[in-house]
């Protein structure tokens, strides 16, 4: 707990075994009052390295409902137990969980109500090894995105987010795709409803077994990203409109 709010840390597993513990074991438990461990019917013993550990909130899904469908899974069973500070960690140990302190002092504190843990800030994505052509569709679509969403994020494509409670109320999510492309639809979510979003550096690990998509998804993904974006942009224009964008308040 940090300044009366309760932090609840996410993990969107899928075939995690090998990296989990290495994650878990540098969560800050002096303010982090709950871990979920959401299993994406992972292949290897995901579960059970996590119950192993002591992980308290363990969802299994019996079919992999995808990336957007285990974020979706993750933020449910954190708003059920009452956190008030939500931040979603890979547990492939491709994001440092030694940030969480600096992420949650940000919203605790009512500075930002969203952070992304920002891997273009500073020079910690090609130093972690982020393949080079992963870097430049990064950078151009993050330039596409900027302009389109009339915003200055550094990049949009982290997996090291945290929300308010107040966000996860309000934006609707759940109407979100289930694949990849779920993260964009968030962003652009909460920005059309008002909500401001935070950035920290953040150094990240690209390694054999970190999460990853390769190159055929990442043209799909990407492909995606320019059609949310457009269809925001759109809909700043009055000419475009989605069920991602009703309110849940």
């Amino acid at each position: 707990m940090l300044n009366g709010k309760k932090i609840c840390i996410v993990l969107p597993a899928y075939n995690a075994a090998e990296t989990l513990e290495m994650t878990y074991a540098e969560i800050p438990f002096d303010i982090v009052d709950e871990v979920v461990l959401v299993d994406d019917a992972s292949k290897d013993n995901t579960s059970d390295v996590g119950r192993r550990l002591g992980i308290q909130h363990i969802v299994r899904h019996e079919q992999n409902r995808g990336y957007g469908g285990n974020q979706k899974s993750c933020y449910d069973k954190a708003l059920s137990l009452g956190a008030d500070i939500i931040i979603m960690l890979h547990p492939d140990y491709q994001y440092t969980p030694k940030l969480i302190h600096a992420i949650s002092g940000i919203i605790a504190y009512d500075v930002y109500p969203v952070v992304l843990g920002s891997r273009i800030l500073g020079k910690g994505a090609l130093k972690g090894g982020m393949p080079m052509y992963k870097f430049i569709a990064n950078r151009l679509l993050t330039f596409s995105q900027n302009i389109l969403l009339n915003q200055k994020l550094s990049e949009y494509h982290t997996g090291y987010r945290a929300f308010s409670r107040e966000v996860l109320e309000k934006v609707n999510y759940e109407a979100n795709s289930d694949d990849f492309i779920f993260d964009n639809e968030m962003i652009a979510q909460i920005f059309d409803a008002g909500f401001e979003i935070g950035e920290v550096t953040c150094p990240t690990k690209y390694f054999d077994e970190a999460s990853s998509i390769n190159l055929k998804r990442s043209i799909q993904y990407g492909l995606g990203v320019l059609k949310v974006s457009w269809g925001y942009f759109f809909k700043r224009l009055g000419l475009y409109n989605s069920v991602i964008y009703k309110h849940k308040l």
